[in-house]
């Protein structure tokens, strides 16, 4: 009986801090995951020397559906038939937000060209620079593109206006 009170105890005192780990393992992972599509759309445009989109799943509303990294030979930022899907990412778990602040707010996505540099749809000389900010909990991360194109992950929390 004694031990089944310690094993209460342990448990009760553990469970906070579990849950906030397994917060960050999630928040992490999405970021790590989403940083990776990014690098891949960029890597191939540049690798076929055309245009490759990365864009939300499903409807294209929402970011926390999923992504997709597709060859965009039409240039409408969604997948047709016929166009290779190069990766397709699964939606996030329901505990993360994603929120997108680009350059072009008025569609959801990122184009690379063949020299592996970002533009709008407005413009193919103008680049699409901004981040994706990914929070859970009280925690969270940027995923910032810069203006040639090239991501880099931040903690707004612990790297304060350099993020």
């Amino acid at each position: 009986m004694i031990v089944v009170v310690i094993v209460g105890i342990v448990l009760a005192v553990a469970a906070p801090s579990f849950q906030s780990l397994l917060i960050r393992h999630r928040l992490v992972t999405t970021t790590n995951a989403l940083f990776m599509a990014v690098n891949l759309a960029r890597s191939e445009a540049i690798r076929r020397g055309s245009r490759v989109d990365l864009v939300p799943a499903g409807d294209g509303s929402a970011w926390t559906k999923g992504w997709i990294v597709f060859i965009d030979g039409n240039g409408n930022r969604r997948p047709d038939p016929g166009e290779a899907i190069v990766l397709q990412h699964e939606a996030a778990h329901d505990s993360l937000r994603i929120a997108p602040r680009f350059t072009d707010s008025k569609v959801q996505y990122l184009a690379f060209d063949g020299s592996g540099r970002t533009r709008t749809h407005a413009s193919s000389q103008t680049p699409q620079t901004g981040h994706w900010l990914l929070e859970a909990g009280t925690q969270s991360r940027k995923i910032v593109i810069g203006f040639l194109g090239r991501p880099r992950v931040c903690n707004p929390q612990s790297d304060g206006s350099s993020c």
